[in-house]
């Protein structure tokens, strides 16, 4: 499944490829994220001008709408929505803890309550890869628990434990055929915990493994740690996945630390905010100096946005709420984070990965807005 192409001789930064039923995708990737058999906005036309090569699906919001009866008579997800490359879909752990109204862990699932219309429900490692059985995904992740970030120690040995009984229920299920199964790395902040998470998913032999309980409404260097207290323990023959990450300069950052994937809700979130990322960092299009602005989102970009509309324009279309703004933003964003994935891959294979991290890191300016955005999709994920 996984080729290890290179390995950065300055960092632990690694270019590969993976390989699915629906084609290849090369690694450090981005997965734009269609929560509910969509990437919100954009079309699959546009996803591929933007150059995604992989999408992500949320299992708890397709369980819920349009229903397993439909995905099933549609054939599966990627012909229901119409996409012909590969898709991963996390296993609705995540929403079934932040969302459930009402939740309670058994030994085989948790009952919860639907977000939706507060019906009686069941997910646990059966149901789960079942549903994504289902769908079709090209990778499919376990089902396991993410317990707050600032946990006590008793009950994040408690989910790392129960994390661990699950990931081994899961490979147990029938899967669709050719898809993998990636295990995920639970522990907070304790490097401990995710050790011992970590090994203990190596003896299970997943195709992939995640690192997740990562932007959970944690400070960024605890989710730095998070993720460098894991990642040397997961085997290098096999894809690396943060899960939930990130803002630009966190994915260069988190590629120098040898995670090759990751999926983040914020490009097209801010998008429909106004707001835009660059390689400077993220600008506001609907703010009042962007009135006379003639010139394109961002200089030197090649998105259709980019090539075709003003600032000006595009700050006049969002502030009457003229769908094809946020669009436009979506398309930018999505290209955007695309573009920068092909730069750290090119930087990779051509042994320039520490300089390029260096410039990103000077040119770019995290903004506030985009912060906060972000600690709300750490708590939605949709």
């Amino acid at each position: 499944m996984f080729e290890l192409i290179k390995k950065d001789s300055t960092s632990r930064a690694r270019l590969g490829k993976v390989t699915t039923a629906h084609g290849l995708f090369d690694t450090p990737a981005f997965m734009p994220v269609g929560t509910q058999g969509t990437v919100k906005a954009l079309d699959p036309r546009e996803l591929h001008e933007c150059g995604a090569q992989i999408i992500l699906g949320n299992t708890y919001h397709l369980f819920l709408r349009p229903g397993l009866e439909i995905l099933e008579e549609a054939g599966g997800l990627h012909r229901f929505i119409n996409w012909d490359r590969p898709i991963l879909t996390d296993s609705g752990g995540f929403q079934v803890f932040s969302l459930a109204k009402i939740r309670k862990i058994k030994p085989h699932g948790v009952e919860f309550k639907s977000h939706l219309d507060g019906s009686a429900l069941f997910l646990g490692p059966k149901e789960a890869m079942e549903i994504q059985r289902i769908i079709g995904s090209d990778i499919a992740m376990v089902l396991d628990e993410c317990p707050p970030h600032d946990s006590p120690r008793p009950k994040m040995e408690e989910a790392v434990q129960r994390t661990l009984r699950w990931a081994e229920e899961c490979l147990k299920q029938p899967r669709a055929d050719h898809q993998h199964y990636f295990g995920i790395v639970q522990g907070g902040s304790d490097p401990e915990m995710r050790q011992k998470c970590a090994e203990g998913l190596n003896q299970m032999e997943f195709d992939g493994y995640a690192v997740g309980g990562v932007s959970v409404g944690e400070p960024e260097p605890e989710m730095m740690l998070a993720v460098e207290y894991s990642e040397p323990f997961l085997p290098e023959h096999k894809p690396r996945y943060a899960m939930g990450l990130g803002i630009p300069n966190q994915i260069v950052e988190l590629v120098a630390r040898g995670i090759d994937m990751f999926d983040c809700v914020l490009p097209t979130r801010v998008a429909r905010n106004g707001t835009a990322f660059t390689y400077q960092g993220a600008i506001h299009i609907k703010a009042a100096y962007q009135k006379k602005n003639w010139g394109p989102i961002e200089e030197g970009c090649e998105c259709y946005a980019c090539r075709n509309f003003s600032r000006a324009y595009l700050r006049h279309l969002i502030h009457v709420d003229e769908i094809l703004g946020l669009r436009m933003l979506s398309v930018h964003n999505t290209f955007m984070y695309q573009r920068l994935m092909r730069d750290i891959r090119k930087s990779i294979a051509d042994g320039t990965f520490e300089a390029f991290r260096a410039e990103f890191a000077r040119n770019y300016q995290p903004s506030a807005p985009v912060r906060k955005s972000r600690e709300q999709a750490a708590s939605a994920k949709v």
